[in-house]
């Protein structure tokens, strides 16, 4: 897991700080570094931006105003030359307080609080294991794990299913894409196949039994990658 960060500050030296300590750490990833307040702030709600290392007195809008405004999902970490905010830094839920000079150990400490933090909201959020379609007057339990793969039929999508049924809901393949676990992956414009149930591949074709999957042009970069990824040869 890595952390996606930014930095603030609008002296360069305690910017250029931060940077080279996120850099240095495995776990993090920079998305972006600034020297305005306001353009963090704009960047962080259009992106999924999960911790700010913030410095505290900036023009425009202060740290501590900024970590009010960042979205809620967003946690703080201020690194400042002034130690008097300590404990307003609390009453904003801000993960650590580190006064400078920081030294990279310091730093280490702070972060490692927001690793765990994710790590435990991470274990919290348990993938569900089916789901619900209505199909026939009735609703019907659709195991993930029972799924070989969905086709789009006009305004319906055929769920295709290891134990031999069929199920044809009114919903779009869209609404089905995007409650799907990590192992489903759109291959064609109207196919998305389980990939843990792949057991053949032919001429840019997934076969299932005596069914042939296409892997449409737009897909097979990505699905390539997948492949390439579980091969020995």
């Amino acid at each position: 897991m890595r952390i996606r960060c930014i930095a603030v500050d609008d002296e360069p030296p305690g910017l250029n700080m931060i940077k080279s300590y996120i850099e240095k750490t495995s776990f993090l990833e920079l998305c972006g570094a600034f020297s305005n307040p306001v353009e963090a702030l704009n960047f962080a709600k259009e992106n999924n931006v999960q911790l700010a290392l913030l410095d505290i007195n900036m023009p425009d809008i202060d740290g501590m105003k900024l970590s009010r405004l960042l979205p809620e999902n967003c946690k703080v970490i201020f690194i400042t030359a002034y130690e008097e905010y300590a404990l307003e830094s609390y009453r904003v839920a801000a993960l650590d307080y580190l006064v400078k000079p920081v030294s990279y150990d310091d730093f280490i400490v702070a972060v490692e609080k927001a690793k765990d933090y994710f790590k435990l909201l991470g274990s919290e959020i348990k993938p569900n294991e089916y789901f619900f379609v209505k199909a026939d007057y009735k609703m019907h339990q659709i195991r993930f794990d029972n799924v070989l793969y969905f086709k789009n039929v006009k305004d319906y999508v055929q769920i295709y299913q290891k134990d031999g049924s069929r199920i044809m809901p009114l919903i779009s393949l869209k609404n089905i894409e995007v409650i799907l676990p990590d192992n489903f992956m759109k291959v064609h414009r109207s196919f998305i196949v389980n990939l843990n149930e792949i057991k053949t591949v032919e001429r840019s074709r997934i076969v299932f039994g005596k069914e042939y999957i296409p892997i449409a042009d737009n897909y097979k970069d990505e699905f390539n990658k997948f492949l390439t990824g579980r091969s020995i040869i």
